[in-house]
């Protein structure tokens, strides 16, 4: 297992080096399949958080990434680490997902839902994730100063316990997929715990056409 690590406005000293390998030594346990493991460390002319540090697993599949932002880069290092096995410890011990029901439910159904037990209705934030980018532009909201940043990506159908596996690897709060269940774009987000949503988008048309 190769482990690259890129320094930004930063000297990497040996100590980091091989405080790295000492806490990336369990990797491999958890998953073989990992073969390079992208290590970025950044200094950031902030106030507070200004040591960050990226780990990325690339493997065969999806990818895993965990990131800390602390005033100390050996913190930084330890918190980054701890999330990261975390999700690798939840990719091993991968649980199954019940999706309760077989009859898609559509967005405003679930978004009443939500309201009604006291949840946030809209995802304001969307995944960043480069790998899966075919556009990635900012835009503004008529004269407003309000930027919106716009992303389009593709994607093969998946289920939902592939979609929520997907977001617990990469350490976001919501996943757009493409539903192979129902056919249609759904987002994934996590409510409390081991809890999870799932919206599926339904068209005027669609609902027009089943009466």
């Amino acid at each position: 297992m190769e482990i690259v690590v890129t320094g930004r406005h930063v000297q990497i000293p040996d100590r980091f080096r091989q405080q790295l390998d000492e806490r990336l030594a369990k990797v491999p346990a958890l998953a073989p399949k990992v073969h390079r493991i992208d290590v970025v460390v950044t200094h950031e002319r902030v106030a507070r958080g200004s040591e960050k540090v990226e780990i990325t697993c690339r493997a065969k599949g999806p990818v895993i990434r965990a990131e800390a932002c602390l005033d100390d880069k050996y913190a930084a290092l330890d918190a980054a680490v701890d999330k990261l096995m975390d999700r690798l410890r939840r990719l091993h011990d991968k649980r199954k997902v019940s999706r309760g029901r077989r009859v898609p439910e559509s967005v405003a159904q679930a978004t009443a839902r939500i309201d009604a037990a006291g949840e946030p209705a809209a995802l304001d934030t969307a995944p960043d994730d480069g790998r899966i980018d075919d556009l990635d532009r900012f835009g503004a909201l008529g004269n407003s100063p309000i930027e919106v940043r716009e992303k389009v990506h593709t994607a093969a159908p998946m289920s939902l316990e592939d979609a929520v596996n997907q977001m617990e690897l990469v350490g976001h709060d919501f996943f757009l997929f493409h539903d192979a269940d129902t056919d249609r774009p759904s987002v994934v987000y996590r409510r409390r715990g081991w809890s999870y949503g799932v919206l599926h988008l339904e068209t005027d048309q669609e609902v027009a056409a089943a009466g």
